[in-house]
């Protein structure tokens, strides 16, 4: 089985001294894995950083086995942000979140294009914010749409408004903004309990029950923004 795509970098790994596994996220084909030979020369792996986009030609003698990546670079996205910590993390957040949430060889256009519109938002004036619906909107492209304006109760508190889930064990407040969309300008707090209230949800209904722990590099990217 052999053709040609493009697609996002998810992760690599170390295969032998001078090769790779990858996983990469193509247009048609879904998420793949398959070896760089040679991987690690210096002429490949500057390129190889997590989050550009590759062009690929792919090898497998069967579709049973690990095949392997002939790859040239389509674009470096990873470079642009080599001067700001926060959307490193926030570029390895969504990648691996993409990794762990697709299933092999699966096709998904949705997703492939959620991974370009993605370079589209941490490049915006309120890039924590519109990530956080990207993550949302990919959330549910799989199947678990979280729609918080059905779940909430509103109240007014000082003029306020606050919006709050309640179950019979807990009462949990949502941010402002991911019920108010003319909401431009939230606070670094609103922020972090917005990605919490995601990451909650994550945890609860797609990590836990398949026995997965919580993303490191989400975990560093809200390090990073604290």
């Amino acid at each position: 089985m052999t053709w040609d795509d493009k697609g996002f970098l998810l992760s690599k790994n170390r295969y032998s001294e001078n090769s790779l596994i990858v996983e990469i996220f193509t247009k048609h084909h879904g998420k793949i894995s398959g070896i760089v030979f040679g991987g690690t020369s210096k002429k490949i792996k500057n390129y190889l950083q997590v989050g550009n986009e590759l062009f690929v030609n792919y090898n497998s003698k069967n579709i049973n086995k690990l095949g392997y990546f002939k790859i040239e670079i389509q674009k470096a996205y990873s470079p642009l942000f080599f001067d700001s910590r926060q959307k490193l993390f926030c570029v390895s957040s969504a990648m691996q979140l993409v990794k762990i949430l697709t299933a092999e060889s699966q096709k998904n256009l949705k997703i492939y294009d959620l991974l370009n519109h993605f370079y589209e938002i941490i490049d915006s004036d309120r890039w924590v914010k519109n990530y956080i619906f990207w993550e949302l909107e990919l959330l549910s492209n799989i199947g678990f749409n979280i729609e918080l304006e059905k779940l909430v109760n509103k109240d007014i508190n000082n003029s306020d408004d606050v919006y709050k889930i309640t179950s019979s064990t807990q009462v949990k407040y949502v941010p402002n903004f991911l019920i108010d969309k003319n909401n431009d300008n939230p606070s670094q707090k609103s922020l972090l309990d917005g990605l919490k209230l995601v990451g909650d949800f994550l945890d609860k209904n797609i990590l836990k029950p398949n026995n997965l722990s919580h993303p490191i590099n989400r975990l560093q990217f809200i390090d990073a923004l604290k």
